[in-house]
Formats: structure tokens, sequence, C-alpha cells
């Protein structure tokens, strides 16, 4: 008999989201370019569902010549221009403008020799961060660490990167775990 896995509650039937729950959210995450490009997806998900961003990744990766900020970070209006036309992608001007403005502070913090991936994961001492939760609805949008990462981040020059967007970023990238108890994910990541 094959039972189905329990999964945290907010994942849907999609077969995507099933596998993005199964297979990335959670699982800690070190690389710069990765955590860079992590962050621009998270920041695009502002006022959406991650699904909807999920099922737009490869275009994200397509469009914005697959999230290398030393290429972003070159991009003049007529390429923004471009890019906001472009339907493999969420086409909010800020969103997309604020990942050109993040890319260039991306590279500002390697020129100034810091480490992006230790710049991020001092939030949480440089280990993921174990949490017990029985529900969703104890799992916060924003901690104390999330406050400050956003924080750091703005002032480094990040835009959309609030604290909540912070947050889930924590959570995606493993720097948290907030898989719920009953996920059968919150075992496997212990």
């Amino acid at each position: 008999m094959n039972k189905e896995l329990r999964r945290c509650n907010w994942v849907s039937d999609d077969p995507l989201y099933k596998d993005y729950h199964d297979n990335e959210w959670g699982v800690p995450i070190y690389d710069d370019r990765k955590l860079f490009a992590m962050l621009i997806l998270e920041g695009a998900q502002a006022g959406l569902s991650w699904i909807t961003v999920l099922k737009r990744r490869q275009g994200y990766y397509d469009v914005f010549d697959q999230l290398d900020p030393h290429l972003i970070a070159k991009y003049d209006d007529d390429k923004i221009g471009q890019i906001v036309k472009d339907k493999r992608i969420i086409r909010h001007r800020g969103k997309i403008t604020a990942t050109v403005a993040n890319a260039q502070s991306f590279l500002e913090l390697k020129k100034q020799g810091i480490n992006f991936s230790d710049f991020l994961w001092q939030f949480v001492d440089g280990k993921p961060q174990l949490n017990s939760w029985e529900s969703l609805k104890e799992v916060p949008v924003n901690t104390p660490q999330s406050d400050a990462m956003a924080k750091a981040l703005k002032k480094a020059g990040f835009k959309f990167c609030g604290t909540t967007i912070c947050y889930a970023f924590m959570q995606a990238v493993g720097m948290v775990n907030d898989h719920t108890t009953d996920c059968f994910c919150y075992f496997s990541k212990k």
C-alpha cells in the first residue's frame, strides 16, 4: 500500500509544489549565487503566493541571465524595458529595478570583501535553527533575526527585502527549519 506522505499544510497537490517542499524548502544553502537567486525570487513573491513565483522560476533564470549578479548589475533602462514586457516573469517594474539594484549591492558587498553567505548566515549564528511548530498557525511571519537581516540588507542597498520577505527567505534557504512537526521533512531535515 502506497501511503501518502504527510507534508506541511501549506503545500497544495501541485506536483511542482510538492517537489519544492520535499527537496528544496528548508535545505541549507551556503552558495553566494544561489542565495542571491533565492533573495531575488523571494522579493518577486511580495504580495503573491510562492507557487506563482515557483511556476515562473525558470523564466527568471532565462530572462535575468541565469540570475548572475555580474550581468544583472549592468542592466540599463532599455534592458529593463524589455524585461517588463516578458511574460515569463512577474512584470512588476519595481521588482525588476530592485533586482538590478540588488545585483549592484551584492557586488558592492563583494568589493568590500564581504562574503554574501556569511553576511546572511550571521543572523542565525551560521547554523540552521530548528523550530518545533505543531501547526502553520504557530509559524511566525517575521522574527527578531529577520528584522535584523532586513535592516542590514536595506542598509547595504538591497530592495524588496522587508522582514517578512527575509523570514520567508530564511525558511526557504534552510536558515530555519519551519517544517511542522507532523511533516515528514521535519525529521529528515533535523
